[in-house]
């Protein structure tokens, strides 16, 4: 069976998109191809690494890139993980057979580690059900 490949989306990809990416090939590599962009791309923020490698997630290969980047390319499911890059990411409807929404608050906004850390938690908890659900109607 082949993987299903999946774009996680925010405004810098910097940490949330990162996070997303490194979390779903952490848990359903094996199912799924996880990958990561930006609608105005910055450098990946030390803690959002900081914040994956502490719960033992490997950050080997995450780095920011530019929505551009997978322009013609098709995904199975999109996430997008935060309002702004919501707003900027209309056009990948017609690139994605799902198109999913999760609001994560910024923890760039007050960049300290208990943010990254709680971002982190937020999405690892959305995932493992989002899994849960894709992985049940996979088979």
């Amino acid at each position: 069976m082949r993987k299903q490949r999946v774009l996680f989306l925010c405004n810098a990809n910097s940490a949330r998109s990162l996070m997303g990416e490194a979390l779903l090939r952490h848990m359903a590599g094996d199912q799924f191809e996880a990958f990561s962009a930006g609608a105005e791309p910055d450098m990946p923020r030390e803690a959002a690494l900081n914040a994956l490698e502490a719960i033992h997630v490997s950050t080997q290969g995450l780095a920011s890139k530019p929505l551009e980047t997978y322009a013609n390319e098709h995904f199975d499911a999109v996430i997008i993980l935060c309002e702004r890059a919501q707003q900027k990411c209309r056009d990948w409807q017609g690139l994605t057979d799902e198109l999913v929404y999760w609001d994560i608050q910024d923890p760039r906004l007050h960049d300290k580690p208990r943010n990254y850390q709680l971002a982190l938690q937020e999405i690892n908890t959305r995932l493992k059900l989002w899994i849960t659900i894709k992985t049940k109607a996979m088979s």
